[in-house]
């Protein structure tokens, strides 16, 4: 049980990058089915200030959010970046005119996204990127580590993470090269494993002792999403001895999990993002997180 208020990224590398521990995921501020531009535009870029001005210093973002949906809101909201921000961003697909989702993770389409994130961005290296696995590929995926660490070698990436990862696939990637970060679904309702659009098990928990073992960050994300198990009170409870929402208790929860997490939840409301960071003053007792598991 811990409640650290700084997590460091790259741990297990030369270049490490300790920031505070708790981020914000950017994918809420899109339009409907994380494509197009934000309900409210005033309120999406006010976020983001906010945000940072909260003292937040990790941003999640992706190029096929939108598409280059919120690349573009925080370069608008945050450009020039402060020097302690790490904003992170994925690869491994992109969007069709349709809205669907498709694999994109052949080295020429990781290469092509690690460039259009450079340049959306307008920065020249990117502190964290995580390749995100996707189904019914056709690269294998050794291929794609190498692309990936070849790029890292170039100076474009300073750190590399995975995304939707399994047990074997992270222990696969750690043969090839130093793995910073891990960012896969978990949350409270979410310990043993959660069931992605595909029916593969990738949750947190099957990977978190070799994270332990490799100081690798582990970044949960839908960690508010369905994370209450049906005829459990017990968040609740603790959110009323609190006085707080049990949205509050789950964060801190995470928070006091383990210290290699760093929670990312992300709103397309002010009001939540603001409620979402008291979490971090939240204090857990022992007997809480015994009572919580």
């Amino acid at each position: 049980m811990s409640n650290k208020k700084t997590i460091t990224i790259g741990a297990n590398t030369n270049q490490p990058i300790t920031i505070n521990r708790f981020g914000y995921g950017t994918i809420r501020l899109t339009g409907d089915f994380v494509w197009g531009e934000p309900k409210s535009r005033t309120e999406a870029l006010q976020i983001l200030k906010t945000a940072v001005n909260k003292g937040i210093q990790f941003i999640d973002t992706a190029d096929f959010y939108g598409e280059d949906v919120t690349n573009r809101l925080i370069v608008e909201a945050l450009y020039p970046f402060q020097t302690d921000l790490v904003i992170c961003t994925k690869v491994g697909t992109s969007r069709g005119a349709d809205k669907s989702w498709t694999v994109f993770n052949s080295p020429e389409n990781l290469r092509t996204s690690i460039e259009n994130n450079l340049r959306t961005l307008k920065i020249e290296q990117l502190k964290l990127v995580h390749l995100r696995i996707m189904p019914n590929t056709k690269t294998p995926f050794a291929e794609q580590l190498q692309a990936m660490f070849e790029m890292q070698k170039e100076g474009k990436i300073l750190h590399f993470g995975l995304s939707n990862v399994s047990r074997d696939e992270l222990t696969e990637a750690l043969t090839s090269g130093q793995i910073a970060s891990v960012e896969n679904a978990f949350g409270y309702g979410q310990r043993t494993s959660f069931k992605a659009h595909y029916q593969e098990y990738r949750g947190m928990q099957e990977v978190m002792n070799i994270c332990i073992e490799n100081k690798i960050t582990m970044i949960p994300f839908w960690s508010l999403q369905n994370s209450l198990p049906k005829n459990d009170d017990k968040i609740s409870l603790i959110a009323e001895k609190y006085n707080a929402t049990p949205a509050q208790i789950n964060l801190a929860w995470l928070l006091h999990y383990n210290d290699l997490f760093l929670p990312i939840p992300g709103t397309s409301k002010l009001k939540h993002l603001e409620e979402n960071v008291k979490a971090m003053d939240i204090s857990l007792s022992e007997d809480d997180m015994k009572y919580l598991g």
